[in-house]
């Protein structure tokens, strides 16, 4: 549940899928969240300035106004609302980009309840606590240090949105040991997530355009 010390989320679905905005309010409210979903982009637009300060759940796919183009409204308008992505198969390229644009984590359909729990308890930390950006990418920074020339490589190509397969046709290596590679970047990084891999490379300084900034050091 939300922590004694911080007052009730309110957390905003904006998804053009019914299934999922009931989805998402089955599994949020049993938590103690209070949750208002909205079928499209620009009706959560129109309403926004009057919301009182809350989280968003926004799908990347939708139509008219899709998910990344909302933030950007949201962020030219200055309206700041600790944002979950939600995003298909094939998309974290586009969740990449909404992190660099400010979105504090990215879901993977289809997650378990835990996971969509565990990343509405990091935006509600935000809302409440934000966090200090020059103490982050220090830490972010300092487990950058541990990778080996190749696994930096590797991890670049993933914050940039490739797939094991596509990395290993990048490198010219087996996906086998990209996997490997893989495996060993998130041990150093200590990340339990592909998303909280982005979020710790991108605060330590890791192009997301794949290859593009040489190691330092």
């Amino acid at each position: 549940m939300p922590a004694d010390t911080d007052p009730i989320a309110t957390v905003y679905v904006v998804d053009d899928d019914p299934l999922m905005r009931s989805s998402l309010k089955f599994q949020l409210e049993p938590a103690g969240y209070e949750v208002r979903c909205f079928a499209a982009s620009g009706e959560f637009l129109r309403a926004a300035a009057e919301l009182v300060p809350g989280l968003l759940i926004l799908d990347v796919r939708m139509p008219e106004l899709d998910g990344l183009a909302l933030q950007e409204r949201l962020n030219r308008e200055k309206l700041d609302f600790p944002t979950i992505m939600i995003t298909g198969h094939g998309e974290v390229e586009m969740a990449v980009r909404a992190m660099k644009a400010g979105a504090v984590d990215f879901v993977e359909k289809p997650f378990a309840r835990q996971t969509i729990l565990d990343s509405v308890r990091l935006a509600q930390q935000r809302l409440h606590k934000p966090p200090a950006a020059a103490a982050v990418s220090q830490a972010a920074a300092a487990r950058l240090a541990l990778l080996s020339k190749r696994e930096y490589e590797v991890l670049e190509w993933l914050v940039a949105g490739l797939t094991n397969k596509m990395i290993a046709r990048r490198l010219a290596l087996s996906p086998r040991t990209v996997e490997n590679h893989r495996a060993r970047i998130m041990e150093k990084m200590r990340a339990g997530s592909l998303s909280e891999l982005v979020r710790l490379a991108l605060a330590g300084g890791v192009a997301a355009n794949g290859g593009a900034v040489a190691r330092q050091g």
